[in-house]
């Protein structure tokens, strides 16, 4: 692969003992908007506090503008995406990445990986090169040769769940669809989109599948095949349902293995699982694994990695002679970025460097469960998740600030590789603090969140009678 030398607009700034004290996002800034601090006209900043929706419009070019010139709308707008790093907590996006900067000439192309990721198009403005290796590493990771699977980089884990399950219908097209009520929402999308029919499977407290509920409903179904969708870490509560558990139901169920497909939505733990154990696994009859590549390993653009055998593709392949390739996609058109990216960052992290993320964020994850059990706060964490789920905070005010997810009485933290410490400790000490003024005086009480988490999680003052500390 030869290297790469793009330089025309993207000369690097020279190095001053001023700009070796600056972080890279202030470099960006400086760079990209080299006079903005010569304008006088500002945008109102947000702080720490929410970002409130900016009211802009259109500006005509060469028409008066009483407003604030572009690069000074678009400099506020980077400082106060830069202030919010600090409190985005609630949402499962790893924005601890800097090497944005290094690629950052690549945006003066157009980059659309179109049609199959193994076959070249006539066109030289694609990444392919860069897809294929990406898809071998995960291949590799889920334990599959590279002559027996086929994948491509999607544009978000909704993508991949979308063409995995797209599959299963294809090959089993009287298949039923099958998937807890925990399960990513896309899920349930595809089986309307595809006009499936399909079972909500009830879950356990944790969020895990019921298997005694999915079998009770494959055996009711037992004429029609099954296509299952697996999570490996549901959206909210961070559960992973067991391959092991579903293949022998599916068994004790008289399902011969050309009677069903497994999806396995693994968008956040899928790059987490495989340096724990080896639950995922194409030695196991699974038929594709989608993950979200913005999520664990990060990248500046939504995307994912979508895995499937390579004897399934032919039923979605069709050629398309205006690209000189075949298509089995479901978007066609493709990021061209997304592939450099996380080719990069795997290669820069490497398993060794993905393995202690893993480890530091579980051990993070447990830190802020076990502080904030401490506080006498209800909170629930599933083993091997990173997600931590908490009773939800009183005011809305607190919620947007923190960025946090919020389903009935709960809300949920997802610890990502960039959240810190220091972070979960502002968080606690913050929550603490405003605990006592939302419950002061017995006016009001903590939600009871123990059918959502489990009794013995719940600290509302009816249950910690029950389940005292030790």
């Amino acid at each position: 692969m030869g290297s790469l030398s793009l330089q025309m607009d993207f000369e690097p700034l020279p190095m001053t003992p001023r700009s070796l004290a600056m972080t890279p996002r202030s470099l960006a800034r400086r760079r990209l908007f080299p006079n903005v601090e010569n304008k006088k006209q500002k945008v109102e900043q947000s702080g720490a506090g929410p970002r409130k929706n900016l009211q802009l419009e259109v500006m005509e070019p060469g028409l008066k503008n009483d407003g604030p010139s572009l690069d000074t709308i678009l400099v506020n707008y980077l400082d106060t995406l830069t202030q919010r790093v600090n409190f985005h907590l609630g949402y499962p996006v790893n924005i601890c990445y800097d090497h944005y900067a290094t690629l950052a000439p690549l945006l003066q192309f157009h980059l659309n990986n179109c049609g199959d990721p193994f076959l070249q198009n006539t066109v030289d403005f694609h990444s392919k090169d860069f897809e294929v290796a990406v898809l071998d590493w995960f291949a590799q990771l889920w334990e599959i040769e590279k002559d027996q699977y086929w994948g491509y980089v999607t544009n978000g884990g909704t993508e991949g769940n979308l063409h995995g399950i797209l599959l299963g219908r294809e090959l089993l097209p009287e298949g039923i669809l099958y998937a807890s009520k925990d399960s990513h929402y896309s899920v349930f999308k595809a089986a309307r989109m595809y006009r499936m029919d399909s079972e909500t499977i009830n879950t356990s407290v944790n969020g895990e599948m019921d298997y005694s509920d999915l079998r009770a409903k494959l055996l009711q179904n037992k004429d029609r095949p099954a296509i299952i969708n697996v999570t490996i870490g549901t959206t909210f509560k961070g559960a992973i349902d067991d391959v092991d558990v579903i293949l022998e139901t599916l068994k004790d169920c008289g399902y011969s293995q050309d009677r069903f497909y497994i999806h396995c939505d693994a968008a956040l733990c899928g790059l987490m699982t495989p340096f724990i154990n080896n639950m995922i696994s194409f030695k196991k009859p699974i038929g594709s694994v989608t993950i979200s590549g913005h999520k664990f390993l990060g990248c500046p653009m939504p995307c994912g990695v979508q895995i499937t055998r390579k004897s399934y593709i032919n039923n979605l392949s069709t050629n398309v002679e205006y690209i000189a390739s075949v298509d089995a996609t479901i978007s066609g058109s493709r990021n061209g970025l997304t592939p450099i990216f996380l080719w990069y960052s795997l290669s820069a992290k490497g398993q060794i460097g993905l393995q202690k993320d893993v480890k530091r964020c579980l051990d993070n994850a447990k830190y802020l469960k076990d502080r904030l059990q401490k506080e006498g706060i209800s909170v629930m964490l599933n083993e091997l998740s990173i997600i931590v789920v908490l009773e939800r905070p009183r005011d809305h005010e607190f919620v947007r600030r923190w960025q946090l997810s919020c389903v009935k009485d709960m809300a949920h933290v997802i610890v990502m590789p960039g959240i810190t410490r220091e972070m979960l400790d502002n968080f606690i000490s913050e929550l603490v603090q405003q605990r006592k003024q939302w419950y002061k005086d017995g006016k009001a009480e903590a939600p009871c969140v123990g059918e959502d988490i489990g009794a013995q999680n719940c600290a509302c003052s009816y249950h910690k009678i029950d389940y005292i500390s030790p």
